[in-house]
């Protein structure tokens, strides 16, 4: 009765039929508990249940009431509770398997009495402890998988001597530790060994090449190691496994040279997973002899040099993955020949030259991705834009490509995602680009664009963010925005747009983000900020209006105290709308804090920036005792600091008192674009001096403002370097884990300062830990801890509330996050660089933070989207 459409509950009448011998009733819909008259049927040889709704605990007495079981299958159920002792009286038990369920506790030990087993599977579960000594007698064993669990212990170092049989072995995503001994490579009969994601060390054993009709070998994220001395033997070995389908290493602590004997691997090699290790040297030449290959995965390591001739060999490659690396020189012409490719994904390389216009010949192609490679340039191929295959999405951005958008665009029918930030693209938008009727996301921003939006983009009804945030766009905004029911992000800032914001905007329900912030535009946007009321006369509000709308500044409703004052929440009544407001109060008593308010009202008077906090008014005056008072009205942040949200005090935290990793990657690109708009488009430049957590405020949204200028740098310079300093104001100047070292030692203040600043916040808001927390002493500090993790511990050092938010789904999510955080772990680590002339520009990581929360937000929304299709059409189901 099995694969039908059967629900309901499994009718106890079926405990009649005594003489029944095989029930197979899988792969159904069926639900309840598992059937109490079953025991009953005690002819009962085969009993398959599997791939159903079934729940509760298997029977405890099942071995005894079912006693002639040979075959028994209740994988893919909910069933809960430990594995039934009794199963070990069923001498003639061949095959078990209760994988993917809800079982816990031990694997019992009298499972070893069962001499006629040959199948065991208890993969996917919660079980836990060691495996039983005992089930290492079954010498009948052909398959044996617990991978899924929550096991430990070690791989007894004899294994080799155990399953004479043996076929498939699973113990992959446990928690095993030890070396992997090297008496497994006697086990000459196997085809499978799974032994990913545990906790092994050491090196792979060197001989595994006699396990000669081994066809997948699981060995990634196991933290076996190698290096230039020792530890790659077992690539070469391998080449006598002549029916090797599968080698995924990926995720350990290779390090040294890639031998190139991973060429004289066998022919029907089909999938070769390498990343994720800190493998140098080049890809062999002779790559191209793996022909059988489909999967070629090779990123975030530090291998370099050019993109072999040979790849193009690869015929059957459906997926190329060369992201993270130090790749360069010129994309080979020879990729052109791998017309199954459907993923091509090379950003955050060192490549250069133009993209080969015979890419264009790849029909399959639904993935290009050729971002952060900086040096790409030259037009985008006609060729390109004709592939209607491209569906998830189109990524060239932070190159150099230049020249207009050609306006076979239009031929991109299929595409979801067009990126193409961050280059030097120019001329108009051409109107074929309404073509792309699927298109959800649309960034064309950091380009050189002009002319007016055209039109047609309303044809795009599902676009859902549109990014032109600084080009040379320039007249009215089409009303034609208003057909985009579906907007939920809207960014034209810095244009030369002008005339009235049209009415319909205020109708899309859906747009949540709006910035057309630095144009000429009239009427008020969602959401827009208070206008900036400060000029060069400080004086607009009263004494009493602040001392009125703070009940006299009593201490329930102080937000937070700082070097040179307090800050308080205000309700401003003057205009009968109960507005809150937050008001710095300095503290004249405290030396400096006079010149701090001078600081920052002069250099708040002279910015203005969607992520720097927003002043309102200011009043400097005298209080009712004669004494001087002085004191700065901001815009209220009602989700306080990132200080709160990083470190917070609760005793429970739950995903509404932290941080998701999407919110952090958010607030990066905030504090860090107001940096770059401080140092670099600011007239004059600004060095702030004092970045950290409680200087970083929340709006309602999450979104972040830069705030506290109070010992901010006003630089008389038009433009600065990272290297360039100021030339006074020498000393230290910050606050002790963020400040930069070279303060320490008197050199004068500089742009670099304010970097290093940056990555140190950076580090702390993904892994949770404060520069000054008691573990960093002697050598250690926050740099170095996460330096010393990137890659291999990367996972292990971010910070868990994380995970409060949304656990990976699958490897693939779990790889995505990691390389998220690896990407975002390396931006800190290099502005946090000791010397100053090593760290990056602002202006760079400005650019590199943008793509990497760009990059994460379409990989969430597409992982997001292939959630919801799923569960769709399990339900049309």
């Amino acid at each position: 009765m099995s694969s039908n459409e059967l629900y309901g509950v499994i009718p106890p009448s079926i405990g009649r039929l005594r003489r029944l011998q095989t029930l197979d009733m899988g792969n159904n819909m069926l639900s309840g508990m598992f059937p109490a008259n079953l025991s009953f049927c005690t002819s009962l040889k085969t009993l398959i249940l599997h791939y159903n709704q079934l729940k509760g605990q298997i029977p405890v007495d099942i071995g005894n009431t079912l006693t002639h079981l040979q075959r028994i299958s209740l994988m893919n159920n909910t069933f809960t509770g430990l594995i039934p002792v009794s199963l070990a009286n069923l001498s003639s038990l061949s095959a078990v398997s209760l994988k993917e369920n809800w079982l816990h506790g031990p694997i019992p030990d009298s499972l070893g009495k069962l001499s006629s087993l040959q199948f065991l599977n208890f993969e996917s579960n919660g079980l836990s402890g060691i495996i039983p000594p005992s089930l290492y007698n079954l010498s009948s064993l052909v398959n044996f998988a617990v991978g899924g669990n929550k096991l430990h212990g070690n791989i007894p170092a004899d294994i080799g001597d155990k399953f004479p049989t043996i076929q498939e072995f699973s113990l992959g995503d446990n928690q095993f530790s030890g070396v992997i001994p090297s008496s497994i490579s006697n086990l000459t009969t196997l085809t499978g060994l799974w032994l990913s994601i545990n906790r092994f060390s050491g090196f792979v054993p060197p001989n595994l090449g006699r396990l000669q009709y081994l066809v997948r070998l699981f060995l990634h994220e196991t933290n076996v190691e190698a290096n230039d001395r020792e530890g790659w033997e077992f690539i070469t070995s391998m080449a006598n496994c002549s029916q090797l389908a599968t080698l995924l290493i990926a995720n350990n602590s290779f390090s040294g040279r890639l031998p190139n004997s991973i060429v004289n691997l066998s022919t029907t090699l089909e999938y070769l997973y390498l990343g994720y290790n800190n493998i140098t040297g080049y890809i062999p030449s002779d790559i191209g002899n793996l022909v059988g290959l489909s999967v070629l995965e090779i990123e975030h390591t530090f291998m370099s040099g050019l993109i072999p001739e040979s790849i193009g060999k690869l015929v059957n490659l459906v997926q190329l993955y060369l992201e993270n690396n130090s790749f360069s020189g010129l994309i080979p012409p020879s990729i052109g020949n791998l017309t199954q490719l459907e993923w091509l994904l090379a950003p955050n390389n060192n490549l250069q030259g133009p993209i080969p216009a015979n890419i264009g010949a790849l029909k399959s192609l639904q993935i290009l991705n050729m971002s952060m490679n900086y040096n790409l340039n030259g037009s985008i191929p006609k060729e390109v834009l004709g592939l209607n295959s491209l569906s998830s999405y189109l990524d060239l951005s932070y190159n150099s490509f230049s020249g207009p958008i050609p306006s076979e665009i239009g031929g991109l029918h299929n595409l979801n995602k067009l990126v193409l930030s961050g280059n030097h693209f120019s001329g108009e938008i051409p109107a074929s680009i309404g073509n792309c009727v699927v298109l959800e996301f649309l960034l064309l921003d950091r380009n050189s664009f002009e002319g007016s939006m055209p039109r047609s983009l309303g044809d795009i009804k599902g676009l859902r963010v549109l990014n032109l945030t600084m080009n040379k766009f320039s007249g009215e905004l089409p009303d034609t925005l208003g057909s985009m029911r579906g907007l939920e992000e809207l960014y034209l800032a810095q244009n030369n747009f002008s005339g009235p914001i049209p009415s319909v905007i205020q109708d899309l329900t859906m747009l949540s983000k709006m910035d057309v912030s630095f144009n000429n535009l009239q009427g008020r946007q969602k959401d827009q900020e208070p206008p900036m009321l400060i000029e060069e006369k400080y004086q607009r509000v009263s004494y009493n209006s602040l001392s009125v709308g703070t009940d006299g500044f009593l201490e329930a409703n102080l937000l937070g105290k700082g070097r040179y004052g307090a800050v308080y929440k205000c309700t401003m009544d003057d205009d009968g709308t109960g507005k809150s407001v937050a008001v710095k109060v300095f503290n004249l008593q405290q030396s400096g804090s006079s010149r701090s308010f001078d600081l920052e009202c002069e250099a708040l008077r002279m910015v203005r920036h969607r992520s720097l906090i927003k002043i309102i008014t200011c009043c400097s005056g005298i209080d009712p005792k004669g004494q001087d008072f002085k004191a700065l009205v901001f815009e209220f942040m009602p989700n306080g600091s990132l200080e709160g949200w990083i470190h917070p005090r609760s005793e429970e935290l739950t995903s509404s008192n932290t941080l998701s990793l999407g919110q952090r990657l958010d607030i990066a690109v905030n504090v860090v674009d107001a940096i770059d708009y401080l140092h670099n488009h600011s007239e004059p430049p600004i060095i702030h001096c004092d970045i950290k957590p409680s200087n970083i405020l929340l709006a309602g949204d999450m979104s972040a403002r830069v705030g506290d200028f109070g010992i901010s740098k006003i630089l008389g310079e038009k433009r600065i370097s990272n290297q360039n300093s100021s030339n006074s104001t020498v000393g230290l100047r910050g606050t002790i884990g963020y400040v930069a070292p070279e303060y320490g030692e008197g050199s004068a203040v500089s742009t670099g300062g304010d970097v290093y600043s940056l990555g140190i916040l950076l580090l702390e808001m993904f892994t949770g830990r404060s520069p000054t927390d008691d573990m960093f002493r002697d050598s250690l500090d926050l740099h170095k801890f996460v330096e010393d993790a990137l890659g291999k511990k990367t996972l292990e050092i971010a910070d868990s509330t994380i995970w409060l938010h949304a656990e990976p789904k699958d490897d693939t999510a779990s790889n995505r996050i990691k390389e998220c955080l690896v990407s975002i772990f390396r931006i800190g680590i290099s502005c946090s660089k000791q010397q100053s002339r090593d760290r990056i520009l602002i202006r760079d990581a400005a650019v590199e933070i943008h793509a990497v929360r760009d990059e994460y937000l379409m990989f969430s929304t597409y992982e997001y989207l292939t959630y919801s299709e799923t569960m769709d059409n399990q339900g049309r189901r």
